[in-house]
């Protein structure tokens, strides 16, 4: 009986992990997934300054909108022979006035050097934005 109850909570740890699936795209509104090259994570945080629940995307209105996201990644700075790689975790913003209903659009961050950048492709793979500004902890 002990172990049961000692295992229980361990069970609803477990349950907690499972992710829910993505929502079907909404024809009237914009689709924007969230890649990186080579970084840890990529998360929406907000969508015109309003937090958002589920931060695996981003589903807009068509016209104009602001989109912060997080993205974190190591950096190598190469001050000793044993220096360990540091994470550093940036919020970046990236505007554009232009967002299409039924359309998918893809915003892809990378890290140069110690820098992060991120550019926003549409479904034919062109850039149509790049970001404006981020803010970066280490």
């Amino acid at each position: 009986m002990r172990r049961a109850l000692t295992s229980l909570p361990a069970l609803a740890l477990l349950a907690g992990c499972n992710t829910t699936p993505v929502p079907p795209h909404d024809p009237q509104q914009a689709w924007v997934d969230l890649t990186t090259l080579g970084g840890k994570a990529i998360l929406a945080e907000k969508l015109d300054g309003q937090r958002l629940d589920d931060g695996r995307y981003f589903q807009v209105t068509p016209g104009a909108h602001e989109l912060v996201f997080r993205y974190d990644y190591e950096v190598n700075i190469p001050l000793t022979i044993m220096s360990q790689p540091s994470e550093r975790m940036c919020y970046i913003t990236v505007r554009y006035a232009e967002f299409k209903a039924g359309q998918r659009y893809r915003i892809q961050a990378r890290s140069l050097g110690i820098e992060p950048s991120a550019l926003l492709y549409d479904q034919n793979n062109q850039v149509v934005a790049e970001d404006k500004s981020n803010y970066c902890l280490w």
